[in-house]
C-alpha cells in the first residue's frame, strides 16, 4: 500500500492575515487562492514539497453545519483549541526566530521535550496551534 498525506485543512477567519502568515512568515508558496460566495480557500505548502498542502478555509462553509456548531467553532478558534498541525524543520531555531520577527503569537519557545522531541509552538492568526518539531 502506498498512501501519502496530500492536504490538511486549517480554518481561517481572515484570509489576508492567514495568507500573510503562511506565505510571508513561514515561507510557504501559494498554490491556489479561490474565492466563492464571499469566502476564500487558500492552498499553501512548502516550496520543495509540491505534493503536500495545507488548505486554509472558512470554518463555517461546510453544508450541514448548524448555527450552534458555527458558534462553537468560532468560540474554540478564539480560544485556540479548535485545530492543530505539526510541522518539522532541521533549523528549529531559525524558523522560531523568523516566527518571532514576523509577530507570531508564541506559545512555547524551543525546548527539549521529555518524550525525545525538541519543538516550539505558535498560533497562527486564526488561533490554530502550530507545533514545529526539529528534524534530527
Amino acid at each position: 500500500m502506498n498512501i501519502s498525506i496530500h492536504a490538511s485543512f486549517l480554518p481561517h477567519n481572515d484570509a489576508d492575515a492567514a495568507l500573510a502568515f503562511y506565505r510571508d512568515t513561514l515561507g510557504f508558496e501559494v498554490r491556489k487562492d479561490v474565492a466563492f460566495g464571499g469566502m476564500r480557500w487558500i492552498t499553501v505548502g512548502p516550496v520543495n514539497q509540491p505534493a503536500t498542502s495545507i488548505v486554509l478555509h472558512p470554518p463555517a462553509a461546510s453544508p450541514g453545519i448548524t448555527d450552534e456548531e458555527r458558534r462553537t467553532i468560532a468560540e474554540m478558534m478564539a480560544k485556540g483549541t479548535y485545530a492543530i498541525i505539526t510541522l518539522a524543520t532541521p533549523d528549529l531555531d531559525g524558523v522560531f526566530a523568523r516566527l518571532q520577527a514576523g509577530g507570531a503569537e508564541i506559545v512555547q519557545e524551543p525546548i527539549e521535550q521529555p518524550y525525545g522531541v525538541r519543538d516550539c509552538a505558535v498560533r497562527d492568526p486564526a488561533g490554530n496551534l502550530i507545533r514545529i518539531n526539529e528534524l534530527r
